[in-house]
């Protein structure tokens, strides 16, 4: 893992970036609050592929739609850059993971409906592959939930009218339907022991994930988070302690009782005296078999993307920003079979 602290070469880059992380923040300051959208040509390749729970993106020319469609929807829109969190060089291409808020007024109209004047603030994760000043490949990940939610809409109401339009359009979610969730392999069960070095910060999502909600062996949740950690999940809610953050896991995993989540990529930044920032992407499958805050059990099978910055200290954690589209669950949830 490369030193944050060293100043590194931007060998391909426009000469006004300094590093990976001026990059990330300025382009999106660039594109989103100067309104500088034809950008997108130059900082991004032109077959990017833009990976979403709800859709998949193909090229710059959608990209550019998208960002006019939002603006004119949230023309005062800002957005703060909280962490970037990379790993990389000039030489193999930089991983970026850069955290979010949006703020903004809905003074325009929207694929919600017409405009409402609410102020929204929500987060949004974008897992970025940076290759000689172009994004090559994105994962965007947003708590769309929130906005619906500040709208002053009914979200699953709006989940099953908009799931009915995009497949009266012949639009199609990208969820497989088909075989088992991968969480176990035929009779075996998962791990029930530590399988890695929780003190290697790299293989603490790892952990979380196979053993606490592949094994759902909930009592680890004291091992790796601190007793007054915060977590901060969709719909802008806040877990305190493992009590929330217990309920939590258990109400998802009560709804998909066969619920899986699959690391995808993982990186980090910090010291041990300093503490570490980590970045995990994610991707939990389900069946929705089990009764819970979801309604009545419909049987659909539901994939979602995610992405989680942990801040790290003294070895467990203290803070963590869980990022995933629940609004798109929704919708997945009302879509025609």
């Amino acid at each position: 893992m490369a030193d944050a602290d060293l100043q590194l070469s931007m060998a391909g880059f426009d000469p006004d970036y300094s590093d990976i992380v001026d990059y990330i923040i300025r382009c999106t300051h660039k594109i989103w609050e100067d309104k500088a959208i034809g950008l997108i040509y130059t900082h991004y390749a032109h077959n990017t592929p833009v990976h979403l729970t709800d859709a998949e993106l193909y090229g710059r020319d959608q990209m550019v739609e998208g960002t006019v469609r939002t603006l004119a929807a949230f023309p005062d829109l800002r957005l703060y850059g909280d962490e970037v969190i990379w790993k990389g060089d000039d030489v193999a291409g930089f991983h970026t993971s850069h955290r979010v808020t949006w703020s903004g007024h809905n003074t325009g109209h929207s694929v919600y409906g017409p405009p409402t004047g609410a102020r929204i603030q929500r987060r949004e994760i974008a897992h970025c592959i940076v290759i000689r000043n172009r994004i090559v490949e994105e994962w965007s990940v947003q708590d769309e939930l929130a906005l619906v939610e500040q709208l002053g809409l009914d979200p699953a109401a709006l989940a099953k009218a908009l799931a009915q339009a995009e497949g009266d359009s012949g639009l199609k979610l990208p969820v497989s339907t088909h075989g088992e969730v991968p969480r176990l392999s035929g009779q075996q069960h998962p791990p029930i022991e530590p399988g890695g070095d929780p003190g290697d910060p790299g293989a603490l999502p790892g952990l979380i994930y196979n053993l606490i909600w592949n094994a759902r062996m909930l009592n680890y949740l004291a091992a790796y988070y601190s007793p007054s950690a915060v977590v901060w999940v969709p719909g802008n809610r806040r877990l305190t302690g493992h009590g929330d953050l217990t309920a939590y896991v258990l109400h998802l995993l009560a709804a998909f009782p066969d619920g899986a989540m699959q690391l995808d990529h993982t990186m980090w930044n910090g010291s041990e005296a300093a503490g570490y920032s980590v970045a995990a992407r994610w991707t939990f499958q389900g069946t929705h078999t089990g009764p819970g805050v979801y309604g009545p059990p419909t049987g659909k099978r539901v994939r979602v993307l995610g992405i989680s910055h942990f801040e790290v200290r003294g070895g467990v954690i203290v803070r963590e920003y869980m990022v995933w589209n629940e609004f798109a669950l929704l919708k997945q949830l009302h879509a025609a079979q």
